[in-house]
């Protein structure tokens, strides 16, 4: 996903044999804090391990934070993934710590594609079934066609997918940077309703594209958003070729923490994350605040009150925690800064799973030749309802809805057992014949991530005209020109990231406050390996007036 505001390569620095880089000697074993253990934490704690520094890892939960995989207890049913449970192959960096931990994965079955059977996409009580996209009729490729068609109409989509294929960065950061200041203050709803190829449709076309879209599924919970977040999807082909980890998404982060890298600096072989942390990690983080010694480290508090102070800190934990729940010094950061902190735009999203005695929906309707039930996409209350399993004679999965935003919320007050009659009620509109209730086995699983007071929502999503924060936010690991008392405490997670919501941005700004700290304890990469700051003034993102 080599995103166009900073097109810095994170899977060849990661891959290289000279490694991240190095620190000097002398503050070998020093310890620095991580605050939150989610997937960008865990990655910056991993790597400041190699490095010969002693991460201490605080989380108020469990590993893994979006990451969060719920199995029915005492079963060895399959794991529902409450979080991220499909990632695009083109996440290289994170596919580096896939690959790295052994871990299986296999095709998510999103509508239309290979791995899903069969699809249904029902709209205003119409059902049409297809087994590949051919099947659709003929409204659906012209929907198809308009939306490749408005992409390229202003936004360069062709030539923009192959600089980035080739890794051609000067020509890249050339056309995003002539984009940026066109669409900053510019929804995605807009940009189709004005593009030649919508307008010259009906309404219709857009409210489809919205509902149903293509891809993983509709796209009008994305509509108010800033188009260049959209862009930023497409142009690296994040909606495509994607899967899911056989056992769920936690194992990245819970092996992450207990695998023992063959090459470590200052640590004796078989050191993990784990080994670092006899006692398992610490526990929540009530207070971070500038010390008042002379060396002006940072304190660290947590939530039973001991005290800790670092030379540097690495704030992975959702952006707004730092003012919401955690008592965080003012002082640590700029005023523009903590603005670009809170006005951070948070999704909402809901999910709901339920177990069920077997994959049942492979099942052929003698009448038909069809499968009885399919991947479906809708325009009713579950939105999207996705079908998992993982062979013919066992347990499977059905997430019955995947909601965003205000269909989301539609949820938020209803318990699991109301969620799933409700679902089931819609549902049977579409499958008349079907009984989805009577193989359902144990208890539903949901979750409904603006509910929960450590993340207050799924994950960032810029709003328009909000390219200013995201820029500040994300370029904050750089802190050369910054006041010393801002320097030292990083930030990193998804939601730092240009691409909030996937994985492969918690992993590429973990590596990038790696290199701060890094930086500032006076380490530095090699020449033949670079690191996301030795190339930032090359491929920084434009920074608007």
């Amino acid at each position: 996903m080599l995103i166009p505001d900073f097109p810095f390569p994170y899977d060849e620095y990661l891959a290289h044999p000279d490694g991240l880089g190095s620190i000097p000697p002398e503050h070998h074993g020093t310890e620095v804090a991580v605050v939150g253990a989610g997937l960008s934490g865990l990655v910056a704690a991993y790597e400041l391990m190699r490095l010969g520094l002693k991460p201490v890892v605080y989380e108020s939960s469990e590993l893994g934070g979006r990451l969060r995989g719920v199995r029915q207890p005492g079963t060895d049913h399959p794991v529902a993934d409450l979080g991220g449970m499909r990632f695009p192959r083109s996440g290289r960096a994170f596919y580096h710590y896939v690959d790295l931990l052994g871990l299986e994965t296999r095709p998510f079955p999103n509508p239309l594609t290979p791995a899903s059977d069969s699809t249904v996409i029902e709209i205003g009580g119409r059902k049409h079934y297809a087994e590949s996209p051919g099947d659709l009729p003929r409204f659906f490729h012209e929907v198809a066609d308009a939306w490749h068609a408005c992409l390229e109409e202003r936004a360069h989509f062709a030539a923009m997918r192959r600089a980035i294929e080739i890794r051609d960065y000067a020509t890249v950061k050339k056309l995003w940077n002539e984009l940026v200041p066109l669409f900053d203050d510019m929804s995605f709803s807009h940009y189709l309703a004005t593009s030649k190829a919508f307008s010259s449709l009906p309404f219709e076309y857009r409210e489809a594209f919205g509902l149903v879209g293509f891809g993983t599924g509709g796209w009008d919970t994305n509509f108010p958003d800033s188009f260049l977040e959209i862009l930023r999807v497409v142009y690296v082909g994040a909606e495509d070729d994607q899967h899911r980890i056989v056992g769920g998404a936690q194992r990245l982060p819970q092996q992450l923490w207990r695998h023992t890298p063959d090459r470590l600096a200052h640590w004796p072989a078989g050191t993990s994350l784990a080994a670092l942390h006899p006692g398992g990690h610490r526990g929540a983080v009530k207070r971070i605040w500038r010390s008042a010694e002379p060396a002006g480290g940072i304190e660290v508090t947590d939530r039973w009150g001991r005290t800790a102070t670092y030379p540097a800190v690495i704030a992975s934990c959702q952006s707004w925690l730092l003012s919401a729940r955690i008592d965080t010094d003012e002082s640590l950061f700029s005023h523009k800064l903590w603005t670009a902190i809170e006005r951070s735009h948070y999704m909402q999203a809901s999910k709901t799973f339920v177990v069920v005695d077997r994959p049942f929906w492979k099942d052929i309707d003698p009448a038909t030749g069809r499968h009885i039930m399919s991947t479906t996409l809708t325009d009713r209350l579950t939105r999207g309802t996705y079908l998992l399993d993982d062979g013919p004679d066992k347990p499977a999965l059905i997430c019955l809805s995947y909601a965003w935003n205000d269909d989301a919320l539609k949820w938020l007050t209803l318990d699991a057992d109301e969620r799933v009659r409700l679902m089931l009620h819609s549902l049977k509109q579409i499958y008349p014949d079907v009984d989805i209730a009577s193989h359902i086995i144990g208890d539903p699983i949901t979750v409904s991530w603006e509910d929960d007071p450590d993340f207050m929502g799924a994950f960032s999503d810029n709003l328009p005209g909000h390219y200013r924060y995201q820029e500040r936010l994300y370029s904050h690991f750089m802190q050369d020109g910054f006041d010393p008392g801002h320097r030292g405490i990083y930030l990193c997670g998804d939601d730092v990231s240009w691409t909030g919501g996937w994985a492969e941005g918690a992993v590429t700004t973990g590596l990038n406050a790696v290199w701060g700290l890094m930086s500032q304890l006076g380490g530095k990469t090699t020449a033949a390996n670079p690191g996301p700051g030795d190339r930032f003034e090359e491929l920084r993102p434009i920074r608007l007036p």
